[in-house]
């Protein structure tokens, strides 16, 4: 039985309290010089970049960074597979939010022909020991997978395809993948019980209900990174001094942003 869509209110409440807490785990994050990777994995259409937007909402993009890597390049498919995400790992002090991840490999690749059956093999060996390097060097790895229905994939689509707004979140490979429901279901499955161990488990994200997904993931984060909250420096208005006689250039000389919001009224 699925849970009740959260009311807009209760919603819009609790998040704002979570995304306030984000704010005090940032600051432990910077102050101890934490490094955090949250690995966002999920179906097209699942939720997890209005996931990532709520997370990242009023952090300090300084200190935290979303990693959404296009299609390798030629020379980065001549690399070690998992060369090109070492180089987006925190650096002391920062979080890394990854829109997709080392698991393109066990998803899209896997179902889509777009590696062999080697490569995807030597992955599902090769992930644990790589998440193990990780966390063995003091990384906080999280990792959450979005689970939605194949019928609520397809009105997340149908609504996409409406709206001009969401259009560019569509590809052809998207909408081949409403064909492929089965085959990423087992790819899933498969990936699941290759990667899902004690020191870099996978947590599932009933995203049914956007809402609560949100909630349900960012509260969950909040819980399982061991931070404290830090104490701020106390800042206070200085006084301004007093005018040593500067004036400002005629606007005349100046070229100003056209007066548009003037015409709505």
């Amino acid at each position: 039985m699925s849970t009740p869509k959260l009311p807009r209110k209760v919603y819009d409440a609790e998040l704002l309290r979570l995304q306030g807490e984000l704010l005090q785990m940032q600051e432990w994050v910077r102050a101890s010089g934490a490094r955090v990777v949250v690995v966002f994995e999920g179906r097209d259409a699942a939720g997890k970049g209005g996931a990532i937007q709520r997370v990242t909402q009023y952090l300090n993009p300084r200190f935290t960074r979303i990693v959404a890597l296009p299609a390798p390049t030629e020379r980065q498919r001549g690399q070690w597979y998992f060369q090109r995400y070492v180089e987006q790992l925190p650096a002391a002090g920062e979080i890394v939010l990854m829109d997709r991840s080392w698991y393109n490999r066990a998803g899209v690749e896997r179902v889509m022909g777009f590696c062999t059956e080697t490569e995807y093999r030597r992955f599902l060996r090769q992930a644990p020991v790589f998440e193990n390097l990780l966390v063995e060097d003091g990384i906080h790895l999280r990792k959450y997978w979005f689970s939605v229905s194949a019928e609520e994939q397809a009105r997340r689509f149908a609504e996409r395809l409406e709206n001009p707004l969401k259009q560019w979140k569509l590809s052809p490979m998207d909408l081949e993948s409403m064909t492929r429901w089965d085959d990423y279901s087992r790819a899933r499955d498969d990936m699941l019980i290759h990667t899902d161990t004690e020191y870099a488990p996978w947590w599932i994200v009933e995203a049914e209900q956007k809402r609560n997904a949100r909630i349900n993931m960012i509260h969950h984060l909040l819980g399982s990174i061991p931070w404290e909250p830090v104490a701020r420096q106390v800042l206070t208005l200085p006084d301004r001094k007093p005018s040593t006689g500067y004036e400002r250039p005629p606007r005349e000389v100046q070229r100003d942003v056209p007066d548009h919001a003037s015409t709505l009224i």
